[in-house]
């Protein structure tokens, strides 16, 4: 059966402004949606915006863009319009119907391509329609005319344990699929047989407030990692920050002016085990203190360091090496690292780095620099083979 993945993102947004490229481990909330989208394998993926900075982000994640008219443009336009609108877009382009329609939501940072790729094959199984819901187990209460709490789903005077509870799930906002035709004719997202796809209720997050987006930027590290970290196929060199990345930022000054630094052996094994792996690592640092050299001289690895334009320095670096920079993995933690992360692949920041950095970082670590967040990027490039 054909599929039209739909991912509507328009530019307005009263709750939180330019919601839809705003950015969640380092990538924008629409290119998120998109980057599952095509990732499930599903069908056409096509992101339905009013906005330029909307559509040139989804044409880089790599969507098609459809242009939705002003009249779908405001916040009284429904999702129902922005779908059919969609639907018949698509059937010009292409000159044919769709016959499932998948309805993908940006505002859902952490739904994954298996959710979609589900609720595809629910409907060809033969639903009407399906759409992502997570399990729920809370006591809801709602207060009755005089103010007073009444339970919703519950007898307040009997409390059931839970596993004597029946189910009850949370429908999560994030995927909803259906049959097209069905769709045309209910203008409605549910009719017919409708399934539920359960989902992990740790990922559900719809971004409406101010506040959602700052607890899915501090989720999206633990969330983020295992489905997103870098592996050894995915890169051909690690460039490393110095002072805050490798070590704590803290300096010991003698009372002849020398300086002094900590670092984590941890960091040590770890950079050893990437060069063993056969991956370039470079140490790339705007300090001009000795021991940045003397660090990199011990671990076996070249620098350049008292560096001002890292950025600059780091794109000659990979022309002069044969290097995709989009195969390139950049670890940092502060303002002068944000031109290498615009060069690379893999802007990575550490757990102590500073808000800005971490925001446009695509993934951080769990732990800071100087405590072994080296050790934990090489944990993820090399996973088992590590300990090799």
């Amino acid at each position: 059966m054909s599929v039209l993945v739909v991912i509507p993102a328009r530019g307005g947004s009263k709750g939180v402004p330019g919601k839809n490229v705003a950015s969640v481990g380092g990538v924008p909330l629409v290119a998120r949606a998109v980057h599952a989208a095509v990732a499930s394998g599903v069908g056409t993926v096509t992101v339905s915006t009013d906005d330029d900075r909307i559509a040139d982000a989804a044409s880089v994640a790599g969507a098609s863009v459809t242009r939705r008219p002003d009249e779908l443009a405001g916040d009284a336009a429904s999702s129902e319009s922005v779908l059919l609108h969609a639907l018949d877009e698509h059937r010009n382009r292409t000159g044919q119907d769709a016959e499932v329609l998948v309805m993908v939501q940006c505002t859902s940072p952490f739904l994954t391509a298996s959710e979609i790729a589900d609720c595809v094959a629910a409907v060809e199984a033969g639903a009407d329609s399906a759409f992502t819901a997570a399990p729920s187990h809370g006591f809801l209460w709602q207060r009755d005319d005089a103010g007073d709490a009444v339970g919703v789903n519950h007898d307040k005077a009997t409390r059931p344990r839970r596993q004597d509870r029946t189910p009850e799930f949370l429908e999560t906002g994030a995927v909803y699929a259906m049959r097209a035709d069905g769709f045309r004719r209910s203008r409605h997202r549910f009719f017919g047989r409708t399934v539920l796809i359960e989902t992990d209720p740790a990922r559900v997050l719809e971004i409406d407030e101010p506040d959602d987006l700052e607890r899915s930027r501090l989720l999206a590290p633990v969330l983020d990692a295992d489905a997103s970290a870098p592996h050894r196929t995915d890169l051909d060199a690690v460039v490393l920050d110095f002072d805050g990345t490798q070590t704590d930022d803290a300096v010991l000054v003698a009372s002849d002016g020398s300086e002094q630094v900590r670092v984590h052996r941890g960091d040590g094994l770890g950079i050893a085990a990437l060069r063993r792996s056969g991956l370039p690592v470079l140490i790339l640092s705007s300090e001009t203190n000795p021991v940045v050299r003397a660090r990199a001289r011990k671990l076996g690895v070249p620098v350049l360091h008292g560096v001002d334009d890292k950025a600059t320095v780091l794109r000659d670096w990979c022309a002069r090496e044969g290097v995709d920079p989009a195969r390139v993995l950049y670890a940092g933690n502060d303002v002068n690292d944000l031109g290498c992360f615009s060069v690379v692949g893999w802007p990575i920041a550490v757990a102590s780095a500073h808000p800005v950095v971490r925001e446009r970082a695509r993934l951080v670590t769990s732990v800071p620099g100087g405590h072994g967040a080296i050790r934990e990027i090489a944990s993820w490039i090399l996973g088992k083979d590590l300990a090799s």
